[in-house]
């Protein structure tokens, strides 16, 4: 399989409730990211699909604080993630 087109995932955790960035708690390609994903599915986590992202969380160290430059980007993810859980209004 061609290294470049290998399917890649992260997750992400985020307390709102705390005064920390959201963190990678998750991460992988290939099979790894395969395994996220169906561990997302089989636990009703929503999944936002965002290839460029998910290249940058995958090479972050895990637990680490997602960095400045990635807020915007993970905020628009949790907007999709509130709006799937009818907890923003559009």
């Amino acid at each position: 399989m061609n290294e470049q087109r290998s399917k890649r995932a992260a997750a992400l955790k985020y307390d709102q409730a705390g005064k920390m960035a959201p963190r990678v708690v998750a991460k992988g390609k290939g099979r790894i990211a395969e395994q996220i994903i169906q561990v997302a599915r089989e636990n009703n986590v929503p999944l936002h699909e965002d290839p460029n992202l998910a290249n940058v969380l995958e090479a972050m160290e895990l637990e680490s604080e997602i960095p400045a430059e990635l807020y915007r980007a993970v905020a628009e993810v949790l907007v999709f993630i509130y709006r799937l859980n009818g907890k923003l209004r559009s």
